[in-house]
């Protein structure tokens, strides 16, 4: 099992390797860590970690994929980045300038590609819609643009941040 987390501004990579009972085995941007975790009252936790002891006490955000984590020292604010948050982060994002590429920020299946190549398309339009999580987003242009490239046709499945189309 794997997971983005946003750790304050740091965006790592944790998968779950292994546990056996209190026992894991972790790897935080392909680092691996052995981890002994008990939890002593409700959302706190003690870790050993190469014979060092650390407390850890989670407390649940506005949602249950943001938490803040206060240790002795220090208070993080962790999101957990899953399929559905890229999705929401993407569709938040503001209506400024485009990217010169238009991508989907989660696996899925192009359902239609609505131009071609060398086409003027105008601010607003949609140029390809893709089906993820049971649901269809339409990936439009910010600003009047020129079509460079189509990396795409219907049918095809994309991974998260693919590029699909390339415009000027």
């Amino acid at each position: 099992m794997s997971y983005e987390v946003k750790i304050n501004d740091r965006l790592s990579t944790i998968e779950l390797l292994s546990r056996d009972g209190s026992m894991y085995q972790i790897a935080i941007d392909n680092k691996v860590y052995e981890l002994d975790v008990a939890e002593v009252e409700q959302g706190v936790y003690s870790i050993l970690l190469d014979n060092k002891s650390f407390n850890v006490e989670l407390v649940e955000g506005k949602n249950s994929k943001a938490y803040t984590v206060n240790t002795l020292y220090e208070t993080f604010s962790v999101d957990i980045i899953d399929a559905e948050a890229k999705y929401l982060m993407n569709r938040k994002k503001d209506e400024g300038e485009d990217s010169n590429v238009i991508a989907s920020p989660m696996p899925g299946k192009v359902v239609k590609v609505l131009v071609s190549e060398g086409d003027e398309v105008k601010a607003g339009q949609t140029v390809v819609v893709v089906s993820a999580m049971k649901m269809e987003s339409e990936y439009k242009v910010k600003q009047d643009r020129i079509i460079k490239r189509v990396l795409v046709k219907e049918g095809d499945t994309v991974n998260g941040d693919q590029p699909m189309v390339i415009i000027e």
